[in-house]
């Protein structure tokens, strides 16, 4: 018996309840924050005064401006922690029968990796919630680019950054055609006539946020064959990139990545989780 077998038998079903439930407010607070991001990309490309092209924190951000703000911040504080704390339980109990060999492990880290990128978006989320101001970092990521780019071969570190990302953008494109990302949503629960429509808003905005990646990724190759940390950049640079192909352009993905917050709420609702 394997170790994650072991800890899965240990454990009593109260247990597994409580991570479904923590899985399942994971999964909603990820699908808020992709829903907010699309729709400021939305009212940007259709010229509205309140429109922004924003990246995660800047999309959280919005969230101080409306009634009950902080307790709103602090719902999806906790809510990303939760999706973190899923993450890593996905990753230390094999909960996708990805085994111990070599490309397991890497699936396994993969899985834990994909939920701590969202550490430092919740603990800003938690600071603007308990202290109304935070510390946005907005530079960080050039900074840790520049540090890198500083090391001896840190250009090819910095290439092989964005050829990966990119590479995690076409993957979410081949899931969205596959069809693969529906597993992880009980079809079978959906209304009769609405599981169709949910599919499609899967394809949507897996195809969204494959795009949005593929230009973040593009960002990091440039960024280490011109050994700029300057040349980087997150979403919010990746909309202000497709906004220069016109607003239309700039609508659509808009859109995919509202769909890709509404499939992520629907998962919530309807999730398969092996636990």
């Amino acid at each position: 018996m394997s170790v994650a077998d072991t800890l899965h038998s240990a454990l009593p079903s109260s247990s597994s309840s409580g991570i479904r439930t923590v899985a399942r407010i994971g999964f909603a607070a990820k699908g808020v924050v992709y829903t907010l991001m699309g729709l400021l990309a939305l009212l940007a490309a259709t010229g509205q005064q309140q429109g922004q092209t924003a990246d995660k924190k800047q999309a959280v951000q919005t969230l101080q401006n409306l009634p009950g703000g902080r307790l709103l911040l602090g719902l999806i504080a906790l809510g990303l922690l939760a999706y973190i704390v899923w993450r890593v339980v996905q990753a230390v109990r094999d909960t996708e029968n990805k085994g111990s060999d070599a490309p397991g492990l890497a699936r396994r880290v993969g899985y834990a990796a994909s939920g701590l990128v969202y550490a430092s978006l919740a603990w800003y989320a938690a600071q603007l919630a308990f202290s109304g101001s935070a510390d946005s970092s907005g530079n960080t990521q050039q900074t840790l680019t520049a540090r890198v780019l500083g090391w001896p071969g840190g250009e090819w570190i910095i290439i092989l950054v964005g050829v990966a990302t990119i590479g995690i953008g076409l993957y979410q494109l081949y899931k969205a055609y596959s069809g693969k990302f529906h597993k992880h949503v009980q079809g079978s629960d959906i209304p009769a006539g609405q599981q169709n429509t949910v599919y499609r808003l899967g394809q949507v905005g897996y195809t969204a946020r494959g795009i949005v990646l593929g230009i973040i990724g593009y960002f990091f190759v440039q960024a280490g064959r011109q050994s700029r940390a300057a040349a980087i950049g997150s979403t919010d640079e990746a909309f202000d990139f497709l906004a220069t192909m016109g607003p239309v352009v700039l609508a659509v993905v808009a859109l995919g990545l509202m769909a890709y917050g509404l499939y992520m709420l629907v998962q919530a609702k309807y999730p398969v989780l092996k636990v």
